[in-house]
């Protein structure tokens, strides 16, 4: 009786408090106040780092600087430089998180098949620059997965600025704007994807895109995926700039939660 007349209490407390309105919680009738969200983390996960393509992008200089980290954050990592561990059906149903840096490649249809399956499926996908983001210029459904397709850098390796657009969400939550000395992407981009950073073109390369506001950094979902990508990162130097490792740490923490955390709704055809 005791327990009862606590959990009688306990309800007529939480509606007293919730008024006249609906009370809508998430998974549960009621809400836990000593529930604290948590963090997405590496810890334990099963990662697949596959590298590769052109070398321009420092794809092994790149691995040689995240994988370390992701170790020293108790991610177990598998690193591969062929796009042929996508046809390890053992593995990939193991893994809860794909990196892929692999720029101007080319990827047999079945690779593809068994990538796309996987992230489908849950498994997280992150990327950065050329390396999901100019990966296959001839797989569409690549670049439906990943949210957008580089098409120009004007002007190549130039100054400009990224600003924060969401300073709530875990990947950039207390950055603030920031400078780069890099290839500032141009890209065809889905426009449902959830915009974090962008940055503006002044029009000093190309008169006629002026002011355009570009998406930098995003995440999304692939079925019940989590996609994160980032078009930072030209050359591993870049890494340097502490917002653009920051931002790249924290989106691998969140790519490899699909498995583990909500999904996360939104429809935001809307950047600036």
């Amino acid at each position: 009786m005791k327990n009862n007349s606590f959990s009688r209490r306990k309800f007529i407390k939480t509606v007293a408090a919730a008024g006249a309105g609906t009370l809508v919680m998430k998974n549960s009738l009621f809400a836990n106040p000593s529930v604290v969200k948590r963090e997405p983390t590496l810890k334990g996960k099963k990662v697949l780092w596959v590298y590769g393509g052109w070398e321009g992008h420092d794809p092994k200089k790149c691995t040689d600087l995240f994988v370390p980290l992701m170790r020293e954050e108790g991610a177990e990592v598998t690193v591969s430089d062929t796009l042929d561990s996508y046809l390890d059906e053992e593995l990939m149903s193991s893994v809860d998180l794909i990196v892929q840096i692999m720029t101007m490649s080319d990827i047999t249809g079945d690779q593809e098949d068994m990538l796309l399956k996987t992230i489908k499926n849950g498994a997280g996908l992150a990327g950065w620059h050329g390396g999901i983001g100019d990966a296959f210029r001839t797989r569409v459904e690549f670049q439906f997965m990943v949210g957008g397709q580089w098409v120009a850098h004007p002007g190549g390796v130039i100054d400009y600025r990224v600003n924060i657009n969401d300073h709530e969400d875990p990947i950039t939550k207390d950055l603030q704007d920031f400078d780069m000395h890099s290839e500032q992407y141009y890209m065809q981009v889905d426009p449902n994807v959830n915009v974090l950073a962008t940055t503006t073109f002044t029009g000093e390369h190309a008169p006629w895109i002026d002011g355009c506001v570009m998406p930098v950094v995003w995440k999304k979902y692939y079925g019940k995926g989590r996609v994160f990508y980032s078009s930072l990162g030209h050359v591993v130097d870049d890494f340097e700039v502490s917002e653009a490792l920051e931002i790249q740490k924290r989106g691998f923490r969140w790519a490899a939660e699909s498995k583990y955390m909500d999904s996360e709704k939104w429809i935001m055809p809307v950047y600036g």
